[in-house]
């Protein structure tokens, strides 16, 4: 049924509002802090029609964490301004994006998230981009990001600790900026994660420096 109807969100477009807010939350969960600042990056039809779509007042209110039904998402730009959130829009060009996809940098405290990501339709949203490297995922189950040093083993013990505590991996994926650098672990499981596998991998795996746990909002 969601499929079809999506959820229930202020018009006139899911893709355009509903999306666009579900993109505004993964950034404020992968920030993990109250942002101060965020830049949106709008292409293709986004660019073309956020203020008469309502695309602006969803990407504000996700990163300020309302959820879809919240019925301040209208006044969202007033309570960015009431929060103390300075946000700015700009159009971009290029053909390689999905026609509704916003680049978004956002930050607060002493922490920057940068991702691309795209609304698919029905209240979906895909990330393309992470930090600049080529993550795709949708956080639409239970997603970790594991931010880490490239090391052998890295994966062989998230994989291990997250089977001894009874989650199925649904997708396992990679990248780094170069061997034996920086590197970026997206891990989508099933099942509601609990806060005890978060405080057990921050603590016995090797090489991990920041952990993100993105969980669907409605």
């Amino acid at each position: 049924m969601f499929e079809i109807i999506g959820p229930v969100m202020v018009g006139p477009s899911s893709s355009h509002t509903a999306g666009a807010l579900r993109i505004g939350q993964i950034a404020r969960q992968l920030l993990g802090t109250e942002p101060g600042y965020a830049a949106f990056q709008l292409f293709g039809s986004f660019a073309e029609t956020y203020q008469g779509h309502g695309t602006d007042l969803a990407l504000i209110a996700g990163v300020l964490g309302m959820t879809t039904d919240d019925d301040d998402v209208r006044r969202a730009d007033a309570i960015a301004v009431e929060r103390g959130l300075e946000y700015q829009f700009t159009k971009g060009s290029g053909g390689q994006y999905h026609p509704n996809t916003v680049a978004i940098h956002l930050s607060g405290g002493d922490r920057t998230v940068r991702l691309v990501a795209s609304s698919l339709g029905g209240g979906k949203a895909e990330v393309q981009e992470l930090e600049g490297l080529p993550l795709r995922f949708s956080a639409e189950i239970p997603t970790l990001v594991l931010y880490h040093q490239d090391q052998a083993g890295f994966l062989a013990k998230v994989s291990q600790l997250l089977d001894s505590s009874g989650y199925n991996i649904a997708r396992l994926a990679l990248e780094r900026w170069r061997r034996g650098g920086d590197a970026i672990t997206v891990c989508e499981v099933d099942g509601h994660l609990k806060s005890d596998i978060c405080e057990v991998m921050r603590s016995s795996i090797p090489g991990l420096k920041e952990l993100r746990v993105l969980q669907a909002e409605s």
